[in-house]
């Protein structure tokens, strides 16, 4: 419950996440509007707490900055995001910026291999930054 207040507290007030290179990546209550296009296939979910209700096509997506891809408890990863996963893939608000503008072409640059295929077909031209810095504010280690 804390975590939402604090949550909410930060979206209110229209910041942007800032990490230690100085730079942000995006503006978190940006992003809160732009993942209702996410949530037909993602929830956000501690393990307390529904933040976001939303499909089950989609990994639930609460800590997924820091994570490993492909390894949170989901069944449907295809092959090429838990190879990327295996081969040292972790989510960081850019990286999650740079694969929702397209995931076939992302998965095929960082596995060097153009034949790979995503299982996430849908594309976000614009807003990328904005949901990563959204996502960023959901971590597993305040559950």
């Amino acid at each position: 419950m804390l975590r939402s207040i604090a949550t909410a507290a930060v979206l209110a007030a229209g910041a942007t996440i800032a990490y230690a290179d100085g730079h942000a990546i995006g503006d978190a209550a940006a992003g809160e509007k732009t993942f209702a296009r996410c949530k037909s296939c993602h929830m956000i979910e501690s393990a307390d707490e529904v933040i976001v209700k939303g499909g089950k096509t989609g990994p639930n997506l609460y800590g997924i900055v820091g994570r490993q891809a492909g390894t949170a408890d989901f069944n449907k990863y295809g092959d090429a995001l838990v190879a990327a996963g295996e081969a040292g893939l972790i989510w960081t608000p850019e990286l999650i910026a740079e694969y929702v503008v397209d995931p076939k072409a992302f998965l095929a640059k960082t596995l060097d291999d153009n034949s790979v295929r995503s299982r996430m077909a849908f594309k976000l031209r614009k807003g990328g930054e904005d949901i990563a810095a959204y996502l960023a504010t959901f971590s597993a280690e305040d559950s």
